[in-house]
């Protein structure tokens, strides 16, 4: 009971910087939130005050729904198919990569995984301009277009989010028993049945938190589709397609913060589905 009492205050302490960061974290969510039901005007005059009338949220929609210029229904079905189809392939290549990596003993493996360990830490904007280069490049070398294509911005997507999967796919799989795959091989499975139908099933908790992190990255993503796709072009994402509310000399405030509310719903969903394989993901692959 002493040991008990001597701790309350620190749990105290505890639960109120746990309660204080939890509001700070909320507070900018709120303030979206709240200016989604405002005009423009009562944003930038009163951006803190509660709204005079909750149904703008409704007719913001609508007007972001229905506008040509932004084009929102073509805009969120690009974002979910660049989204998609890029999580899916980083997913099932840095799989296999991690997998190789891991089973292979060798000074040239350890050398390769040295490499997307220290492309990590290179700067994106160093990288954006001799991209561009490259894409023309390969545009005139093969003929495949890769700017302005679903291609293009998919091939870039897997090449950035490839390194940080990899490491955490390589630090989950070390923790697989070698035991498993060399009773497989005695039962006569090849490599590829090996890795599809014992070790992928597996890396089911660490796919989870691949998914999400490399998922809200990929979907709230403005300057790669910026630089790959640009402004104006019948393929947009939804950050492109909402800069359009932003002009030059008038900003539409009201509907930018609707459309922010607006993508950023399917993301909520899709973390608090996937929340409880985060967790087992992160730590297993950070301590095994």
């Amino acid at each position: 009971m002493k040991q008990l009492r001597s701790r309350k205050p620190g749990m105290i302490v505890a639960e109120i910087v746990t309660a204080l960061l939890f509001i700070l974290f909320l507070f900018p969510f709120v303030l979206v939130l709240l200016n989604s039901a405002k005009t423009s005007f009562e944003v930038t005059q009163y951006p803190l005050a509660w709204p005079s009338r909750w149904g703008n949220i409704i007719d913001n929609v609508v007007k972001i729904w229905t506008s040509e210029s932004v084009r929102y229904p073509s805009s969120l079905l690009t974002s979910t198919i660049v989204t998609v189809v890029s999580l899916v392939l980083i997913n099932l290549f840095s799989a296999q990569a991690g997998w190789v990596l891991v089973r292979t003993k060798s000074r040239i493996s350890s050398i390769i995984f040295f490499i997307f360990v220290a492309s990590m830490v290179i700067p994106f904007q160093i990288v954006m301009f001799p991209l561009l280069s490259w894409f023309r490049t390969v545009t005139v070398a093969t003929g495949i277009r890769l700017l302005r294509t679903y291609q293009g911005i998919i091939l870039a997507y897997i090449g950035f989010g490839a390194p940080l999967s990899i490491f955490m796919f390589h630090g989950f799989i070390k923790s697989i028993p070698l035991e498993l795959e060399e009773a497989a091989t005695i039962d006569g499975c090849k490599k590829y049945q090996i890795f599809y139908r014992i070790i992928f099933p597996i890396l089911t908790p660490i796919q989870a938190t691949v998914l999400v992190l490399n998922g809200i990255w990929i979907w709230n993503d403005y300057l790669l589709p910026l630089l790959v796709l640009g402004k104006g072009n019948d393929i947009m994402t939804i950050p492109l397609a909402v800069s359009n509310f932003a002009g030059a000399f008038v900003k539409q405030w009201d509907l930018i913060l609707t459309a922010i509310l607006m993508a950023m719903v399917p993301v909520i969903i899709f973390f608090l589905f996937a929340q409880k394989y985060i967790v087992k993901g992160m730590v297993a692959g950070a301590i095994k």
